[in-house]
């Protein structure tokens, strides 16, 4: 019995075509194992369960290999290669390795220098030895660029060190009359000559030197104004003289080294104006 794979109708053995629907029906064949009919397409037997396929495998493979035509099979002949080329690329897949030279590497390249160091190294020394020899020369060689001197600077004198100078320099007043020096105060900027009194004590007291009577109380002033030294007469019974010459009252006179000052007429009180 073929079933219709259409309708699913049952239909005779060997018929062709379903009765119901008139669907062509599939080929049928007995399988091998229990020799029920089976249909053609079918991959296990429907009564035992035997594979259907395994017999089929080997058929087919016989069938395509007898099938096949024979052709042959034609192999293209060898070419030779063009010797231009050869000597053109020798090798230029790489697969052979460079021919040995029979000359040392070093011995068409190398320079003079570098052939008669090469000769004198040992054998087993390698060439790039030689090669470096050269270089090392030529850096040892060489000399250092020299290093350009830095320009002087100009000496600059500090200002303290003149200001240091000036108030080492010390003003006196040598008295003629007794040899005697008497050193100005450099802390004051007024100082008073004369002999003691109750309004303005001397700073230069002249009450222990002869004829010093005739020498007012507050008799002269000397006024330092930064490295110079100024005498004024300060309204005194007998005067001053700078140098032998009468100083009015109001005025004053800036002293130099070697001038000479006398209280009084007569220059019997007399001092001679120094700087050390």
């Amino acid at each position: 019995m073929i079933v219709c794979p259409n309708c699913n109708h049952p239909n005779p053995d060997g018929a062709v075509q379903c009765e119901a629907c008139y669907t062509p029906l599939p080929t049928t064949s007995n399988c091998p194992n229990c020799g029920a009919t089976v249909q053609a397409d079918a991959a296990f037997c429907g009564q035992c369960g035997y594979n259907l396929h395994s017999n089929a495998a080997p058929a087919a493979v016989t069938s395509v290999a007898t099938v096949a035509p024979d052709i042959p099979v034609e192999v293209p002949p060898l070419v030779e290669p063009d010797p231009l080329l050869e000597l053109l690329q020798p090798d230029p897949l790489g697969i052979n390795p460079p021919a040995a030279s029979p000359l040392p590497p070093t011995a068409m390249a190398a320079p003079p220098a570098e052939a008669a160091v090469s000769e004198s190294s040992p054998p087993s020394q390698p060439p790039t030895v030689a090669a470096q020899a050269p270089v090392s020369e030529q850096e040892v060689s060489t000399p250092p660029p020299e290093a350009t001197p830095a320009p002087p600077q100009p000496v600059q004198t500090p200002v303290a060190a003149s200001r240091t100078q000036l108030q080492q320099v010390t003003a006196r007043l040598f008295h003629v009359q007794s040899d005697r020096e008497i050193e100005l105060p450099q802390t004051l900027s007024v100082i008073h000559i004369g002999k003691p009194n109750d309004r303005i004590p001397p700073d230069v007291d002249v009450s222990g030197f002869s004829n010093s009577e005739i020498v007012s109380r507050i008799h002269a002033d000397i006024r330092i104004e930064g490295d110079a030294h100024y005498i004024e007469d300060v309204g005194s019974s007998n005067g001053t003289y700078i140098n032998n010459l009468p100083l009015l009252p109001g005025n004053r006179h800036r002293l130099r080294p070697g001038d000479r000052i006398s209280l009084g007429k007569g220059d019997l009180v007399t001092f001679l104006f120094q700087l050390a």
